[in-house]
């Protein structure tokens, strides 16, 4: 019952030879499980002060944390656009200055 059915090798036309089908023996079905009634009624969702309060809190402290996180990567990427234009002035002074001392 279990076992796949899996085709011969394919012909190089394409076509595929199937397996012989083996008998099975016919194994009595047994009827389906009726059906469960299910309540259409769901629970509503009560708020209370101390939940409203806990979901407050926790969406603040989503917000700083986030928010934390934004500022540090601007903060480093205002750091190291910093620190590139610092090379460059060097730099350019450094070769503007041994142009002019020859």
């Amino acid at each position: 019952m279990f076992r796949p059915k899996v085709p011969t090798n394919p012909t190089p036309n394409g076509l595929v030879v199937p397996l012989a089908v083996e008998p099975t023996a016919a194994v009595p079905q047994s009827p389906p499980p009726a059906p469960v009634a299910q309540s259409t009624t769901r629970p509503a969702v009560r708020v209370t002060p101390g939940t409203a309060l806990a979901l407050v809190g926790g969406g603040t402290a989503v917000v700083l944390v986030f928010g934390a996180v934004l500022v540090s990567m601007l903060l480093a990427v205002a750091i190291s656009g910093v620190s590139v234009a610092v090379c460059a002035v060097v730099l350019r002074s450094l070769l503007a200055s041994e142009r002019t001392h020859r």
